[in-house]
């Protein structure tokens, strides 16, 4: 067995192991290498484990040099898991150790492996994040049934309200920037450039769509999704405070629900959450079930677990400052912060 450093050449051979391998999800796929190259800059170690001229395992890797925040390898940055995807837990310790070697050779302060399994007892791991998932039906009326009465009649008002949903792709990039834009202010959290999300868009064509609810025509609230292997990823939602008594949120997750079950997905991945969150407890609305995440990492420079949140005083004070600042100045601003944040 060998361990190789993937190129363009090897997207094909990367792809088709991952839609062969159980482990293998949007996250995971080679397009990935490009948009992080493109979007940020960052420099990337595609990691592949070969056995007689097949891939038994993969490890994206993503390199973020920060003077702010320091030298971090992450697996995988700004989406909600990646890590090591192998077949065996031999070509996971070979994956492993060239990872460790790169470590050493860049002097890296630490390596941040975003896992759905955890696949080491011995590292050092957080388990501050789950991943709320709903198991989908071919007849969205079935789901629709077994959603509490006061859940129901929440959706229902929420139409009411006389708001809209469009589905669409690169024509609806600038309306749900500008609402992910402004929640992101509010928040307290720098934004990724536009062109990210153009990237992503751009490099995996049809496995991506933006939801967009409307009222009056005013966007107020809005998704970007991936597909892939019959899962639906919600990557990114969001919508606007000042609309908050319209509960879009409400129409826009039932309309991508039923979007995803009458297309044939088995499973939609609501994001990740904060354990014990007001998210979690949103998203657990929808019949959703919390799996645990595991971020585990190997340490180089650093020698304890970083904590790049917003639950980390340090933080506070930036965050409370950020929330004053108006969207087009964050805007601007975010971005070169952004990028440094994985």
């Amino acid at each position: 067995m060998e361990i190789i450093y993937c190129d363009a050449s090897h997207s094909e051979l990367w792809d088709s192991f991952l839609m062969e391998s159980g482990n293998g999800s949007f996250y995971h796929r080679f397009g990935w290498k490009q948009i992080n190259e493109k979007s940020f800059g960052h420099e990337t170690f595609y990691l592949a484990a070969l056995k007689d001229g097949k891939i038994t395992g993969v490890f994206p890797l993503v390199y973020i040099r920060s003077r702010m925040f320091g030298n971090i390898l992450c697996s995988m940055p700004f989406v909600n898991f990646g890590g090591l995807c192998a077949l065996d837990t031999e070509t996971s310790n070979l994956l492993l150790h060239e990872a460790i070697r790169i470590i050493d050779k860049y002097k890296m302060d630490y390596l941040e492996m975003r896992q759905m399994e955890n696949i080491d007892n011995e590292l050092p791991t957080s388990t501050l994040k789950v991943s709320l998932t709903i198991n989908l039906n071919q007849d969205p009326d079935i789901l629709w049934s077994a959603f509490k009465t006061k859940h129901r009649t929440e959706i229902r008002r929420a139409y009411k309200n006389g708001v809209t949903v469009k589905m669409g792709s690169i024509n609806m990039l600038d309306d749900f920037y500008g609402i992910l834009s402004e929640k992101w202010r509010n928040l307290g959290t720098p934004i990724y450039p536009k062109n990210y999300f153009d990237n992503i868009i751009c490099g995996f064509s049809e496995s991506v769509k933006i939801f967009v609810v409307y009222h009056e025509s005013i966007p107020v609230a809005g998704a970007f999704n991936g597909y892939y292997k019959k899962t639906v990823e919600g990557m990114w939602a969001g919508s606007i405070d000042k609309h908050r008594r319209l509960n879009p949120n409400y129409v826009l997750y039932w309309e991508m629900i039923k979007h995803a079950c009458e297309n044939g997905f088995k499973t939609f991945h609501l994001g990740r959450s904060s354990v014990e969150s007001g998210g979690e407890d949103y998203k657990k609305k929808w019949n959703a079930l919390p799996r645990q995440l595991y971020w585990q990492y190997i340490l180089g420079r650093k020698k304890q677990i970083p904590q790049l949140n917003v639950n980390n005083p340090k933080y506070k004070l930036a965050i409370q400052a950020w929330r004053q600042l108006p969207v087009k100045v964050t805007n601007f601003i975010g971005p070169f912060i952004a990028r440094n944040i994985p």
